[in-house]
C-alpha cells in the first residue's frame, strides 16, 4: 500500500474544514493533503530538523516538539481531529500519548503497522522477525521501539475507557473490516473520550 493510498483512506475520516493536529507529521505530506483536498487547517508536530524544514517548504504549520514530553501546551479539545499516523510505535509513552490524543482532539485517528498481519506471523513462525513494506527494517536497525496489533490497540482503548468510533485495517489500498487483525498490514482506529462524535 502506497503512502498516497494510506493518506487518501485516512483523509476520509477527517471532516471537511476540520482543525487538525498531526503528531509526528514527518514531512507534512498528510496535513498538506488535508489542506488541499478537505480544506483543513492546523499544525504538525515534528522533532526532526529536516522534516520540519520540509513542512515549512510545503506551507504546513509545524511545531518542533518531542512527543515524549507530551502535549501540555494544548488545552482540551483544541482540535477537531488529532492524527497519529505511524507514530505510536516510536513513542516511549504510547499509552499516555494515546490519552493525550483524545484529550486534545474531539477524536483521534491512530494508524500503525499491524504486527499480527499474516505475513508477519509467518515470518515469526519461521523464526525470523518480519521485513515487509509496512515494516521495512531489520530487527537491528528499526526505528520502532515497539510493535503492536490491531487487537492490542482495541484492548488498550478498552482499558482506558476510550470509545472506538470506527476501526478497520488497510491492505493494498482497500479497507479491511473482516478479520483486520489477520488480513491487514495497517491498523486504523478512530477514538474518542466521548461515546458519539
Amino acid at each position: 500500500m502506497s503512502d498516497l493510498q494510506i493518506m487518501q483512506a485516512l483523509a476520509e475520516l477527517v471532516p471537511h474544514g476540520a482543525r487538525v493536529l498531526d503528531l509526528g507529521c514527518g514531512d507534512g505530506a498528510m496535513l498538506a493533503h488535508l489542506q488541499k483536498t478537505r480544506g483543513c487547517t492546523g499544525y504538525g508536530i515534528e522533532i526532526d530538523d529536516a522534516n520540519v524544514l520540509a513542512c515549512v517548504k510545503r506551507g504546513v504549520n509545524v511545531i518542533q516538539l518531542n512527543l515524549d514530553e507530551g502535549l501540555s501546551m494544548f488545552e482540551d479539545a483544541s482540535f477537531d481531529v488529532v492524527l497519529q499516523i505511524d507514530t505510536l510505535q516510536h513513542l516511549r509513552n504510547a499509552e499516555v500519548m494515546l490519552l493525550e490524543t483524545v484529550r486534545v482532539g474531539r477524536f483521534g485517528v491512530v494508524a500503525f503497522p499491524n504486527f499480527a498481519h499474516w505475513p508477519n506471523r509467518l515470518s515469526v513462525l519461521k523464526g525470523r522477525m518480519p521485513v515487509t513494506k509496512r515494516l521495512p527494517y531489520q530487527w537491528f536497525d528499526t526505528p520502532n521501539i515497539r510493535v503492536g496489533t490491531h487487537a492490542d490497540l482495541a484492548m488498550l482503548a478498552e482499558k482506558n475507557a476510550l470509545h472506538v468510533l470506527d476501526s478497520f485495517g488497510l491492505q493494498d489500498g482497500e479497507v479491511v473490516r473482516w478479520l483486520p487483525n489477520l488480513l491487514a498490514a495497517t491498523s486504523v482506529h478512530k477514538l474518542s473520550r466521548w461515546a458519539s462524535r
